[in-house]
């Protein structure tokens, strides 16, 4: 019972707050069309309202007396599935009907078949009444603003109590998932509205709780930092230390002291304790930064770019290499083209000392080609193949970072 309800046409400002919370009290209630005798083979989570292999006809005149009324019938067609038949707006409406614990028709899943009917109700009645002025209460897709740097993580949402969307402005209607929310701000609208809101978020600390595996955006807007506060202090600990370890990057540290330090991350954030009287190991904090990198879920150097970054990889042409890198890092977003031109500073140093830490440019995208760059859904020889192109890119931004940057 997916219905789309807004369309994008002119600019009008959003109104009718109480009106859409008074057209859903308004809204046909259910009526159950009770079958008067015994039916074979009924499936135990339907009631009543079920009456077995009846046509489309013949639920039709069972349906006619008035708006609202509902029943369930297997289809003759199609035996074993069956079909939620629904009277509105003077004509018997048909959708496929299935249970998994739940009824749905839809993406909504409902206890009850009459919570099902209820919602569907409320839904048909607002479409009917206000296509056309919902219509107007969206931007027309020329009087969008720029696109911003932090899209919205919207997730299905059911909200308790009467909710208003805080793009248009209209009523949340409907029983459950009436809209969705981000998880990053929390910003609630309609479903078809967060396909038009601009790509504004902005998160909020009291939405983001974990540092690792956070996406790099939402983290360095939700602290309002140029780069994830974990990047900062762990290189800031390492170049503290000194840059003469050697293996520095290389040797691994204990796995387990590392998980200790992404908790305390997670737990403490900036104020996490990653000194040399917590961990004595360097390697514990270069590890700690390799895994922070590891557990982007959009790669440092994104997915969407990783196809152009693989192809520069493979020029021979050391020039046109630089030349074409240099364009290439423009399709980074802000927060990833930072935080990658601050890390490879950094690297940049580490080789300087290359004599006693023995780590080159080489050695170094060795270790970080993978861990910077990967892609999606590749198979195991293309991922294999890879890896020297991926070695050889985060190679010539290090030695290049002060012409690249």
């Amino acid at each position: 019972m997916a219905l789309n309800v807004f369309d994008h046409d002119e600019y009008r400002p959003p109104v009718w707050k109480s009106y859409l919370y008074q057209l859903q009290q308004e809204a046909p209630h259910p009526r159950r069309v009770t079958c008067t005798c015994e039916v074979e083979n009924r499936p135990k989570y339907y009631g009543r309202e079920y009456h077995g292999m009846i046509s489309r006809e013949e639920a039709d005149q069972l349906l006619s007396q008035a708006e609202g009324s509902y029943l369930i019938r297997e289809s003759q067609r199609q035996p074993g599935t069956y079909t939620l038949a629904l009277r509105f707006g003077n004509q018997t409406r048909n959708f496929r009907l299935y249970h998994d614990g739940k009824h749905f028709v839809g993406e909504k899943r409902f206890e009850s078949i009459h919570d099902l009917v209820t919602d569907g109700l409320i839904t048909l009645y607002i479409e009917t009444k206000l296509t056309s002025l919902v219509r107007r209460a969206t931007l027309r897709e020329s009087d969008l603003a720029p696109k911003y740097e932090k899209v919205h993580n919207f997730k299905v949402h059911t909200f308790r109590g009467p909710h208003w969307c805080e793009y248009c402005a209209n009523f949340m209607w409907g029983l459950i998932a009436q809209g969705v929310k981000c998880a990053d701000c929390g910003l609630n609208v309609h479903k078809q509205c967060s396909k038009v809101v601009p790509n504004d978020c902005q998160p909020d600390l009291r939405h983001v709780k974990k540092v690792y595996s956070c996406d790099l955006t939402t983290l360095v807007k939700a602290h309002n930092t140029k780069r994830p506060m974990v990047v900062d202090m762990c290189i800031q600990e390492i170049e503290a230390r000194g840059l003469q370890s050697e293996g520095l990057y290389r040797i691994s540290g204990f796995s387990e002291l590392i998980e200790d330090v992404k908790l305390a991350f997670d737990r403490d954030g900036e104020k996490a304790d990653i000194s040399s009287n917590a961990y004595e190991d360097i390697n514990i904090i270069t590890g700690a930064l390799k895994l922070y990198f590891r557990e982007l879920p959009i790669p440092l150097i994104t997915y969407d770019a990783y196809p152009r970054f693989i192809d520069i990889g493979k020029i021979t042409d050391a020039e046109k290499r630089l030349e074409s890198l240099h364009e290439a890092l423009k399709l980074l977003p802000p927060a990833h083209w930072e935080t990658l031109r601050y890390l490879m500073a950094h690297l940049r140093r580490v080789t300087q000392c290359e004599k006693e830490n023995l780590m080159s440019s080489e050695n170094l995208g060795i270790v970080f080609g993978p861990t910077l760059m990967r892609a999606p859904e590749l198979d195991a020889m293309t991922a294999l193949n890879d890896i020297r192109y991926q070695r050889l890119v985060v190679e010539t931004l290090i030695t290049n970072e002060d012409v690249l940057f």
